[in-house]
């Protein structure tokens, strides 16, 4: 469990460096250049990653049972997962409804992810796992907000096959890793 909290802190500090440190960031990008600034940023958070997932794979080997999810929570957690990936897919599209209404549909988009994981999952590790990253999003996202009404930012106006793209390849990328790629990469089939 102890690598999958370095990880996480490593992962996380990396991307709220910008939300609590700006002016360090931007000293720091000044003394080395933006190339060596995203070079460290991506190798950390890419350690960062590693870490993760293999504390959280080391991790499931000895679970600590912390609460027993109710009947039904894993369709719960599905139909929400679904709407993540849909808000995922909105933050790559340009020009769509979503992305005008949330302004950060990706990080809206992981905070329901992470939270709907927490709804289907009892053991420490994965408390721990989703905890973190669903209070990341959220201080992502209000920062993020507020950093663009304090710049102005309006979203570009939706439009019908933006949203149909958006919707369709959401859904798309949710059934190809709900039904597959979960049981592939994490070990568990949420789905059957």
């Amino acid at each position: 469990m102890a690598l999958l909290v370095v990880g996480l802190a490593i992962f996380i500090g990396m991307h709220l460096i910008r939300v609590v440190a700006a002016p360090w960031r931007e000293a720091q990008i000044e003394r080395f250049g933006m190339p060596v600034w995203r070079t460290c940023f991506g190798l950390l958070s890419i350690l960062g990653i590693v870490f993760i997932v293999r504390g959280y794979w080391l991790a499931r080997r000895y679970p600590v049972p912390v609460w027993l999810p109710p009947f039904g929570m894993a369709h719960v957690t599905a139909l929400l997962t679904a709407i993540a990936f849909v808000m995922i897919a909105a933050a790559c599209v340009p020009g769509n409804h979503l992305k005008r209404a949330l302004g950060q549909p990706f990080l809206s988009g992981v905070a329901l992810w992470a939270f709907a994981h927490l709804l289907a999952n009892g053991t420490l590790h994965a408390i721990v796992l989703f905890s973190a990253l669903l209070v990341w999003a959220l201080i992502k996202l209000r920062a993020d907000r507020r950093r663009d009404r304090e710049a102005g930012v309006v979203y570009a106006q939706g439009e019908f096959a933006r949203d149909l793209m958006v919707v369709v390849s959401g859904l798309v990328a949710w059934a190809v890793f709900a039904f597959w790629l979960h049981g592939v990469l994490i070990g568990v089939r949420p789905l059957g």
